[in-house]
């Protein structure tokens, strides 16, 4: 039977689907007033003509209110613009669930990238057993942060989940019910998450998708790779940030962390529990039923009895598990040895710890604390004295020596981690993650530390993150400098000569812009490969990712696939976040898919792309060239005397710390002042995106590429982008970005007389990429080669055309009522709640950014 294309599948299973579905959602009634649903059809078409014919967010909101308020009052517009608000958030919960529902049937869950497709190549190439050699060290480990970058309440994701099933099933009596439910149900959370808030909602994604999804996954694999014999390697595992990162959370606690270890501990028992209880209806035979009950009584008292006790270990469990399979193989005729493989191998993967907790702090906090611990003698010795001297210390000293409650808290995280490893096993916490790490001392002083604390040989890795363009360019020798100490090998020594590193995408970003940021990762990637294969180190490399390409998300699994041999490819390790969560990993399809995307890039640039992703020495010069002229103009425009103001006075920026959707404030710093160096990437990318500017994701390309052109070497950058994967995919990604631009939206700013020349360099360097971009391409209009992602955007991006009018009339009306000789302060406040609430669906909707 011929398929259809992808855009006609999504036509026919989405785009059809919601406009029947909304048409039904707008006609219901969720409180007295039944008209909103009629008015907003209305309002978004005088949103559409109203931008095309270049009006101001305040002149089409004014007209509407002519036309079909009959000239209603301010407080009669506020309250229209609070219910149209409600209904947009909602029909983008409405959209999701659409979306999610077709996932199988857009993608081809067996096509290209799938375990099976993965098989069939090596089959094909007869490199059968090159691929097991391959998958008995290589690893995916997906680490789940609460950065936020996602509004909806744990009780509207159960509604996404139900609507999902409905719409799956065309039940249409159950998607009304559940649409009435989600007119009532409130998206507003009126308190911020704790950190154990936030770990509990994400350990519902743990419980019930990447339990069942990556137990699924690794059975495939032993199946039909490994025909049946035991996986040593964990080739799939998982990471947990919510209750560790303590990174600029005054909020996470040592308490937390145990607390969270807890409850990861407890949900991973919970779903083992759940599998004995569906093995011991099929396992009734003699010597086997026996010790299935015994298992199941033992896990069932570790979870519903306890306090805190274990009533018995994963080595048992093991134990146990392997003695009734050896006993059905032997006496039974191996039946159902199908569920009791998944089991052991869920068990393998997931122990009792479900998802290895990092710690992560921030070294300029270290350095406050080790001016307390740290004998006084210490601070008198040059770099190179102090590296010698960090190797040596060790001791005993408690955090109750101490008064200070950030040097006791961090001394307390040693036995935190000390404790968790007790109870969940060492994968528990085993990782402590040095953020704006600068130099080799970062890590050495951190690794004393631990030994100061009584740990003298530590089983954690310690983790230096690379994050600002200069401490990328200077990553490798920083990793020498820790080679070429004796202490230091010998840590690496006990923890298996092997090092991770972690790389910061988001902040690399906004420090130097994206050209500068994604190449001095791969240059920094290269660099700490050759120095590590120098000194006889494995090291792995973990890539801190957000969701939009603008924090290094977009086509996540072509840039893998990109890599060429000189990078390290032992493992791919990439944290996960906000709706990168829910969109890419949210249900059991789309998760499935999306870590087999992942498993698939490193086999490929493993095993089946030979030298086809090496870039010669003059390739890589054509990419510093670009990169050194991305990061200038990006650099100019930073330093802008209007840049800052900007932000503050014409985007959402100062509006993210009221939204209560994360327990970590936006920015590190406390002063009021606005800072760059202490604004986080997340509201700075998302102030932009709510703007629809998304400068981060473009400004500086369209520059770079364009002095090629003037220069008579444009054949240089078009070689480079049809031959090599890494570069088309850092190209592609961008134009992900400019996609979702919308320019209209604020060209009002460009008659403003402060702002106006400042927004009109970020829309000229807009048009310049544009050009550039479809240049390079050879397209039309933008993603031309994702028609179906195109039109997701597209779809996305008109339903929150009159949200976006709403926010940016607020503003506006801030401003107004601000510049007035007695500002009405209830009247400021209302319209700041206006664009506090509009930032929730703004964001949501763009779910698609990754």
């Amino acid at each position: 039977m011929y398929t259809l294309p992808k855009i006609e599948r999504f036509n026919q299973n989405v785009l059809s689907k919601y406009q029947v579905y909304n048409s039904v959602f707008i006609t219901l009634p969720f409180d007295s007033i039944d008209n909103t649903g009629v008015l907003l059809p209305l309002f978004s078409e005088v949103c559409e003509k109203g931008f095309k014919n270049e009006e101001t967010p305040e002149q089409i909101v004014n007209f509407f209110s002519e036309k079909y308020l009959d000239n209603a009052t301010e407080e009669q517009k506020i309250d229209i613009m609070f219910r149209f608000i409600q209904y947009i958030e909602r029909q983008i919960v409405l959209f999701d669930a659409i979306e999610d529902a077709a996932f199988p049937v857009i993608n081809n869950l067996e096509g290209r990238g799938s375990l099976r497709d993965v098989k069939e190549n090596a089959d094909a190439k007869d490199m059968k057993e090159e691929l097991i050699e391959f998958l008995e060290s290589f690893k995916v480990r997906t680490v789940l942060t609460a950065h936020p970058t996602q509004f909806y309440p744990g009780s509207v994701l159960g509604i996404i989940t139900d609507l999902t099933n409905a719409i799956r099933e065309d039940d249409l009596v159950k998607i009304k019910e559940l649409l009435s439910q989600l007119g009532k149900t409130p998206f507003i959370q009126k308190e911020k998450p704790t950190p154990f808030d936030e770990a509990v909602s994400l350990t519902w994604y743990l419980e019930n998708v990447f339990y069942q999804t990556m137990g699924e996954m690794v059975q495939y694999i032993q199946k039909n790779i490994f025909y049946g014999k035991n996986i040593d390697n964990s080739i799939l595992n998982l990471g947990f940030w919510p209750g560790g990162d303590r990174d600029g959370n005054p909020f996470v606690t040592n308490e937390v962390s145990l607390k969270v270890a807890d409850r990861l501990r407890s949900s991973v028992l919970k779903c083992y529990y759940k599998d004995i209880r569906n093995l011991k209806r099929k396992l009734t035979f003699s010597n086997v039923d026996n010790l299935i009950t015994e298992l199941e009584d033992k896990i069932y008292r570790s979870v519903f009895y306890s306090k805190g006790d274990i009533f018995i270990t994963v080595d048992e469990m093991k134990s146990t598990l392997n003695q009734v399979k050896k006993i059905i193989i032997e006496q039974h005729q191996s039946l159902y040895l199908d569920d009791l493989n998944c089991l052991i191998n869920k068990l393998n993967m997931f122990g009792f710890h479900f998802a290895s907790l990092d710690i992560r702090q921030n070294s300029k906090i270290h350095k406050t604390v080790f001016e307390q611990v740290f004998p006084k003698f210490y601070f008198d010795l040059d770099d190179k004295q102090k590296l010698k001297a960090a190797s040596e210390m060790k001791g005993n000293i408690s955090p109750n020596d101490f008064e200070d409650d950030m040097t006791k808290s961090t001394l307390e995280s040693v036995q935190t981690m000390k404790t968790i490893q007790e109870k969940n096993g060492e994968s528990g916490s085993n990782r402590y993650i040095i953020s704006n790490n600068e130099s080799a001392l970062d890590v050495m002083e951190t690794l004393a530390m631990f030994r100061l604390s009584g740990w003298e040989n530590p089983t954690v890795d310690i983790v230096p993150l690379f994050e600002i363009i200069e401490d990328l360019q200077k990553a490798d020798l920083v990793m020498e400098e820790l080679y070429t100490n004796d202490a230091y090998m010998q840590h690496l020594k006990n923890r298996g000569n092997r090092q991770t590193v972690m790389l910061g995408f988001s902040d690399g970003t906004k420090d130097g812009g994206y050209l500068m940021a994604n190449w001095s990762i791969y240059k920094a990637k290269e660099k700490i490969t050759a120095m590590s294969r120098k000194y006889g180190v494995s090291v792995i490399f973990f890539d801190g990712r957000g969701g939009p390409p603008a924090r290094g998300g977009g086509k996540t699994h072509k840039f893998y696939a990109s890599l060429g041999k000189n990078i390290e490819n032992t493992a791919i390790q990439i944290t996960v976040q906000g709706q990168t969560i829910s969109s890419n990993f949210g249900t059991l399809d789309s998760c499935r898919y999306n870590i087999e995307n992942l498993l698939s890039a490193g086999i490929t640039n493993g095993l089946f792309s030979e030298q086809k992703n090496l870039l010669s020495d003059e390739e890589k010069l054509i990419l510093d060239e670009l990169a050194n002229l991305g990061y200038k103009k990006y650099t100019d425009f930073k330093n802008h005397p209007k840049f800052i103001p900007y932000l503050e006075k014409m985007s959402t920026l100062k509006y993210y710390s009221k939204t209560n959707i994360g327990s970590r404030p936006a920015k590190r710093g406390k002063s009021d002042q606005l800072d760059f160096a202490d604004l986080r990437a997340i509201p700075f990318v998302g102030s932009w995106s709510q703007l629809k500017q998304n400068v981060p994701g473009f400004f500086g390309v369209g520059s770079a590429l364009k002095h090629f052109e003037e220069t008579g070497n444009w054949e240089k950058v078009q070689h480079l982008y049809d031959t090599s994967l890494f570069f088309k995919t850092l190209l592609e990604n961008s134009m992900m970005s400019l996609a979702k631009c919308f320019f209209p939206l604020t060209s009002y700013m460009k008659d403003d007389p402060e702002f106006g020349a400042f927004w009109q360099i970020i829309y000229n360097e807009f048009l310049e990429t544009k050009r550039m971009l479809l240049k390079i391409a050879g397209h039309e209009t933008l993603m031309e080669n994702y028609p179906d992602g195109k039109a997701s955007i597209d779809t996305r991006e008109k339903i929150v055309i009159p949200l976006l009018a709403i926010q940016q009339y607020a503003l506006q009306r801030i401003q107004e009522l601000n510049a007035s000789e007695n500002p009405d302060e209830n009247q400021v406040k209302i319209y700041e709640k206006i664009v506090t609430r509009s930032l929730f669906g703004n964001t949501n909707a763009a779910r698609n950014s990754a």
